[in-house]
């Protein structure tokens, strides 16, 4: 009875060291399945350049609230010490005495604490230009934003379909190999039997470790493309992959007018450089205040003393103060306003020569992603029909082999025909939905761009 108990005890935990490595070798492998939309979310998130992009967008915000500032009245105070090398003194006529004695005007240390306000009330419109500039900044600055965020969104859409096509290859040269090698193992039992000669099975074998080296490449394109997606979403570079199947074919309903004109109106890239030209229009105004007189008003309050107190002496009052208007005009800079104000002019025509080459920039990028897009699409059904032909082509040569009235270059060249047409397949498709992201990033319409805009 003891030897049974000691015998499943030691069952036990035999059992239990068997599977504690395997639980942890398959915590080890797990492999988290992205989802396109996870991806995104992940690496908007995570992204330095977002990042770089929102530091700019506050201190764009910062700018502006720095421009309203000179609104505001500005307040300075100041403390002074002054000591002299001897006692101010004047010279008075003394009737009684019928002479004139020295007599004591001031002190020779002295201390001055003053307090003065500022209050700007007409610049020539300087102060609300640099504050409708600043304004105008903020609003650039959230455009850019929203345009490196579609940047973004594209790089992710771009690799997680590259991962995809990168598998599918991947499958292709798996494939490959498998026919490579039934047909290595057809041709040896042929040779074997004297109906093939050796330089059959020796074509099979290198036309087989051609296939394996093929596979290799398209392993290694893999891991390439999984690297790439991991630095995208700043994940150990290393770290494994797994991503939903999105690769299936969806028409895509626009025509090219309906693609221009969404582009036109909703790329943050035109919008930028339209309030770019609004702020050149802005700094015209700006430049043209050197035109008029400045007018402010200033309040000043001091108070004096022979003591860090300024508690007064005998020689000046305690304490004064005044307000005063200030108007100050240069009226004559030898045309420096006037040069200031053809710079901004020059300035305004160069950014609206811009916003219409971008204009131009962006009907082109367009129409290039159209077509390329179509194009794919077109490959598509044409590289599906050519994998159903080649597989009933490789049919026919293997069967041809099999009762030896086919030879093994027809096979292997059917084969290599067969492994190109799919791969031709899986290009096409893949090359659909990459011209498809960039056909949507031209049009300015990257799907939950805008959501990620306003998380600022």
């Amino acid at each position: 009875m003891l030897s049974v108990k000691l015998w499943l005890v030691g069952l036990t935990a035999l059992l239990f060291l068997m599977w504690v490595p395997a639980a942890v070798v398959a915590g080890e492998d797990e492999t988290e399945l992205f989802t396109l939309e996870d991806s995104i979310a992940i690496a908007v998130e995570r992204s330095l350049q977002i990042r770089s992009a929102r530091e700019a967008l506050r201190g764009a915000r910062a700018t502006k609230k720095e421009a309203f500032t000179s609104f505001l009245p500005t307040f300075n105070t100041q403390y002074r010490y002054r000591r002299i090398n001897e006692t101010p003194t004047t010279m008075m006529f003394n009737p009684t005495a019928w002479n004139y004695r020295e007599v004591p005007v001031g002190t020779r240390d002295n201390y001055t604490w003053s307090l003065e306000v500022a209050q700007p009330l007409f610049a020539g419109g300087a102060i609300t230009g640099a504050y409708e500039i600043a304004g105008t900044g903020v609003d650039i600055s959230k455009l850019e934003q929203r345009t490196v965020i579609q940047d973004v969104i594209l790089q992710v859409r771009e690799s997680y379909v590259t991962i995809l096509k990168a598998e599918r290859v991947r499958d292709v040269a798996d494939q490959s190999v498998e026919l490579l090698e039934s047909h290595r193992k057809m041709t040896e039992s042929f040779y074997d039997a004297g109906v093939v000669p050796r330089n059959d099975l020796l074509y099979a074998e290198v036309e087989l470790a051609n296939g394996i080296q093929n596979r290799m490449a398209a392993e290694n394109a893999l891991e390439l493309a999984k690297a790439r997606f991991n630095t995208l979403l700043r994940r150990p570079i290393s770290a494994a992959v797994e991503v939903e199947d999105i690769l299936s074919y969806h028409p895509f309903e626009k025509n090219l007018e309906e693609c221009l004109s969404k582009a036109l109106e909703l790329r943050p890239e035109l919008a930028t450089y339209e309030l770019q030209v609004h702020q050149a229009e802005q700094a015209i105004g700006v430049a043209k205040s050197g035109y008029y007189p400045t007018v402010s008003v200033l309040g000043n309050y001091s108070r004096y003393g022979d003591d860090p107190g300024v508690s007064g002496n005998n020689y000046v009052d305690q304490e004064d103060w005044y307000v005063m208007a200030v108007a100050d005009w240069n009226f004559w800079e030898w045309g420096k306003t006037r040069h200031g104000v053809e710079v901004s002019r020059s300035r305004l025509e160069q950014a609206k020569n811009a916003l219409e080459n971008v204009r131009d920039m962006v009907s082109l990028e367009v129409k290039n992603a159209y077509l390329n897009m179509r194009e794919a699409e077109k490959r598509i059904f044409v590289a599906e029909k050519a994998v159903i032909q080649a597989e009933e082509n490789y049919r026919l040569n293997v069967e041809r082999y099999n009762e030896q009235v086919g030879t093994t270059t027809e096979v292997i060249d059917a084969q290599t025909l067969l492994t190109r047409a799919r791969s031709d397949y899986f290009n096409a498709l893949s090359n659909y939905h990459l011209d498809l992201g960039e056909l949507e990033r031209s049009m300015g319409v990257l799907y939950g761009a805008e959501q990620y805009a306003t998380n600022e």
